[in-house]
């Protein structure tokens, strides 16, 4: 997608290009044109994503030398650092995507600063979605919030920084991001279950109980919305599965919610469903939503 595709797209004016980066799935620089800038050294885009992390905000020399080299880089990390940051504002120049009064990548002391507004980083647009869809469920507008978690799901284009050399620092800021988006898969459930929704969410629930074994919640969720769809033995069956699940991985049985929402299952004889698992009643805790920014430390 195109910086004009994007939701909250910003344009700037005089002539020069807008540009997006993309962060959730391969490194990617867009321009409103559709062109993708690449740049021609692993390094300097592991340079940039760091950067683009932490847009408008000066990011230390010696963090982005820890995460190019690590804790015992070469004599001359800091002059190549500076010719990476050569390079990549050549591209960035040579795609007109900077102007005299915006330079994108600036010298900041005591490191860089990338120039961007937070609608023009994928990450940034993506928190937002989250955080405004969190707070339109909290109002009772469950509507309002699967709209905006489709268009932050819609965001996520695979494993994040999936092109880029990853070391200490991106690894942080990976963790943050994979959480971020459980807990966005978490807001779309609660809010599909609160449209009542169970019939039609049930492909997706049985995905998300796939690609997340171990999380309990998705597991009662999907034997709650089978119950309310009629289908009473395959919530059983589903139940039966969590539980070999844990005991083979872990060695735990279902925490005491799951098991109560079997038993109220298993006697339910007058067609009444049993209590709504809520987020908070299950053994993965609630994710408060914390900011990217300071969600870790980047000294």
């Amino acid at each position: 997608m195109t910086p004009s595709t994007q939701p909250g797209a910003n344009h700037a004016g005089s002539g020069a290009r807008t540009v997006w980066f993309n962060l959730m799935g391969p490194f990617e620089i867009i321009t409103d044109s559709g062109e993708t800038l690449a740049p021609k050294a692993p390094k300097v885009s592991q340079m940039l994503a760091v950067l683009a992390l932490q847009p408008r905000e000066t990011v230390p020399m010696s963090t982005l030398i820890r995460e190019l080299w690590g804790e015992n880089p070469p004599s001359g990390a800091m002059r190549t650092l500076q010719t990476h940051v050569y390079h990549a504002r050549r591209m960035l120049a040579d795609a007109r995507v900077t102007r005299t009064d915006r330079r994108l990548l600036t010298t900041m002391a005591p490191g860089y600063r990338l120039d961007v507004a937070d609608d023009e980083v994928d990450v940034r647009v993506f928190e937002r979605l989250v955080r405004q869809a969190q707070g339109e469920l909290e109002r009772g507008t469950p509507e309002s919030a699967a709209d905006l978690l489709e268009r932050a799901l819609t965001l996520w284009r695979g494993p994040v920084l999936s092109n880029v050399p990853i070391a200490d620092v991106l690894a942080g800021r990976m963790a943050y991001l994979e959480e971020l988006r459980l807990h966005a898969l978490e807001l779309r459930v609660e809010t599909e279950m609160r449209l009542g929704r169970h019939r039609e969410f049930l492909p997706e629930l049985r995905v998300l109980v796939h690609e997340h074994p171990l999380h309990e919640w998705f597991h009662g969720q999907l034997i709650s919305a089978l119950h309310q769809s009629g289908r009473r033995g395959e919530a059983l069956q589903a139940y039966q599965n969590l539980y070999c699940i844990l005991k083979r991985e872990l060695g735990l049985e279902p925490s005491p919610e799951l098991r109560r929402l079997q038993s109220q299952i298993l006697n339910s004889t007058t067609g009444k469903h049993p209590r709504r698992l809520r987020r908070r009643d299950a053994v993965q805790p609630d994710h408060a939503f914390t900011p990217f920014w300071f969600a870790a430390d980047v000294g």
